[in-house]
Order: C-alpha cells, then sequence, then structure tokens
C-alpha cells in the first residue's frame, strides 16, 4: 500500500531543501528552496516518533557524514543512507546504525553500468540484499528515463526499462527513485514515470520529485495501484513549504494502512 517516506537532504552539513537539477559542482548554480536551522537528528527524531519508516537521508556531496551519523545516532537502524557509498564503506555504515545503504554513482563507473561492483557492494554486506537499496533516480530523454547520477547531472547507460529493473532486482531489497527534473520545483509528479514503476517493479519502491500536497499520495496511490511510496519533500511545512502539512502526511498513513 502507498506510504507517505520522509526525507533528509543534506547538503554542505545542513538539512536543505534543493531544486535537483541545479546541484552541479558550482555553487552558483545551486537554487536552494529551504535551508533548516534545525539539525538532523531533529528530523530523524521526528520520523521515529511518527513510526515514518523508511526514510531516507541524502549526502550531497561531502561535508555530510558528521550530520549523518547524528541522523542515525537519533533513530538507530530506522533510516537508509545514500550519498557516496561504495564497497568499501557500505558496512561501514551498517555499523553506524543505517537500516540499510542506498547506492547509485557507484555502480556506474565512467557512466556505465557495472555489476560486478553491485556484486561487490553486497559481498561487503554479507550478501545480505536486504541491506542494500539502488537508488535509480533519473531524468527524461525523450519519452524515455535514463538513471542519472554525479549529483543528477550525467546520464548513464542504464535506460529505465522492465528489463533493467529486472536485471537488479534480485540484488536489492527496494529502489529509490528521484525524478530530477521535478526535484524540488513542486509542480506535480512524472505521472508516466510513476505508472511505469508500478508495471515494471515487483519490490518496494519509493518515489521522490515534485510531490506538493496530499492529492499527489492519493493520485500516486491510484496510478500505481498502491504499489509505489511517495515522498514530500519542499512541500511541506517542516522544510518552509506551504503545499501540505507534515502531520497531515502521518495522519494520511494511518488512513491508508
Amino acid at each position: 500500500m502507498t506510504r507517505f517516506r520522509p526525507c533528509i537532504d543534506l547538503h554542505s552539513g545542513s538539512v536543505k531543501q534543493i531544486v535537483g537539477g541545479t546541484l552541479t559542482t558550482e555553487d552558483a548554480d545551486l537554487k536552494t528552496n529551504y535551508v533548516s536551522e534545525l539539525p538532523a537528528g531533529y528530523y530523524a527524531k521526528l520520523y521515529k516518533d511518527n513510526e515514518l519508516k523508511g526514510a531516507h537521508v541524502i549526502m550531497l556531496g561531502r561535508g555530510n557524514e558528521d550530520a549523518a551519523k547524528e541522523a542515525l545516532a537519533a533513530w538507530p537502524n530506522g533510516l537508509q543512507v545514500g550519498g557516496g557509498i561504495t564497497d568499501w564503506n557500505a558496512k561501514q555504515w551498517i555499523d553506524w546504525g543505517a537500516e540499510k545503504v542506498i547506492i547509485t554513482s557507484f555502480l556506474f563507473p565512467q557512466g556505465r553500468f557495472s555489476l560486478e561492483r553491485l556484486k561487490a557492494v553486497l559481498e561487503a554486506l554479507g550478501d545480505d540484499k536486504d541491506k542494500l537499496v539502488i537508488d535509480l533516480s533519473c531524468r527524461r530523454k525523450g519519452d524515455t528515463w535514463f538513471v542519472a547520477m554525479n549529483k543528477w547531472q550525467t546520464l548513464t547507460d542504464m535506460e529505465l526499462t522492465r528489463e533493467s529493473i529486472a536485471l537488479l532486482e534480485p540484488h536489492c531489497s527496494e529502489f529509490l527513485i528521484h525524478a530530477a527534473d521535478n526535484e524540488g520545483l513542486q509542480q506535480g509528479i512524472d505521472h508516466d514515470l510513476v505508472a511505469k514503476l508500478s508495471e515494471w517493479c515487483s519490490i518496494p519502491v519509493t518515489y521522490a520529485g515534485g510531490g506538493r500536497n496530499l492529492q499527489d499520495l492519493d493520485l500516486v496511490k491510484y496510478l500505481s495501484k498502491g504499489k509505489i511510496d511517495l515522498t514530500i519533500g519542499s512541500a511541506l511545512d517542516v522544510f518552509g513549504g506551504s503545499g501540505v502539512k507534515f502531520e497531515d502526511c502521518v495522519k494520511w498513513n494511518e488512513q491508508n494502512a
């Protein structure tokens, strides 16, 4: 059944909400919707207190490890952590309290998918795929979607299709998929992508990008037949948004359990 899932996006050590397509190597390009004065641990405790399982903590670039660890300390084994995860540090993040680790860019050296690297991460996790989430955040290219890496700036060679999903599913417990062209814009979700993901995926999927109100939760539930979860970020009042109240998302989960 579709659920609201929250997030903690970290940039330069702070909790922020960012327009995804502007996250380049140049600070001047960055468009930020919100910078929180509250630490990552505050949000982790908020999610814990409201039993919002499956929240993801994403480290957008360097300088975010301490903030991520603070979140994990506030809710041990309750959060998923991504951003710079590789075969050599995946187990370390589990030991630091992550429920699961999330990988993207490491799987695509020079933008080309590497099954060997995926297997290396799994091996580092003791071949426990329940500890692994694959982030297939993507950008549109015509009527198709390609996985994007390096802060969503570089398109890889992997097109999102039924076949590519089937290749990856045996190696992970769920997918996290940001629609990078919609991320942070609060202009609505990518309807086509949500519908396709519900057709192609047989494991849990969290979609993020463009969520703006409770109606979008209803829409994702309808389009995906209850198979896809939705992350709402910039539109939430706890992130300075005006589209939807955090407490109303919690109530929505309770009413749709």
